[in-house]
């Protein structure tokens, strides 16, 4: 039985911290043959229900997801760009460690990979969700560090 890792995902938020992970996710899913995944979770940090919305045009929670959809849709291609293949990509809402960890558990991973740092709102300490990530976590999480 081998110990490498069969099944990657990695959480990218478009932050430097992120971009550098996804690389690094990238590079170790090559080198051992395994399928990565790819997921961004939108943080509902917006009481959306209490802004309304507008007959004319899309709500701010349609703007915000569709934000969020083009980072993720960016970051793949930045990953296919480099030479890796990307499995499949995830676009999840809620708290990012939460849905980070409950992912990889439903698709089985191997491991997780994610920043140190992130573009989490100021309401938690930088590095938080990395940290949290790693504790819940029921495979081993690789937190890359630097920007």
């Amino acid at each position: 039985m081998s110990d490498l890792p069969t099944k990657i995902l990695v959480a990218t938020d478009g932050s430097a911290g992120s971009v550098k992970a996804a690389r690094r996710a990238a590079g170790m899913a090559h080198a051992f043959g395994a399928e990565l995944h790819v997921v961004h979770v939108m943080p509902l940090t917006q009481p959306y229900h209490l802004l309304g919305s507008d007959a004319e045009g899309p709500s701010m929670y349609e703007e915000d997801l569709q934000w969020a959809q083009e980072l993720l849709d960016g970051q793949v291609r930045k990953i296919e760009e480099e030479g890796a293949k990307v499995t499949k990509a995830y676009l999840r809402t809620g708290e990012p460690d939460a849905e980070v960890v409950s992912l990889g558990e439903d698709i089985g991973v191997d491991m997780i990979v994610v920043g140190s740092r992130g573009m989490s709102p100021l309401r938690r300490p930088i590095g938080s969700v990395s940290s949290s990530i790693a504790t819940h976590a029921h495979c081993p999480v690789l937190i890359v560090r630097g920007g």
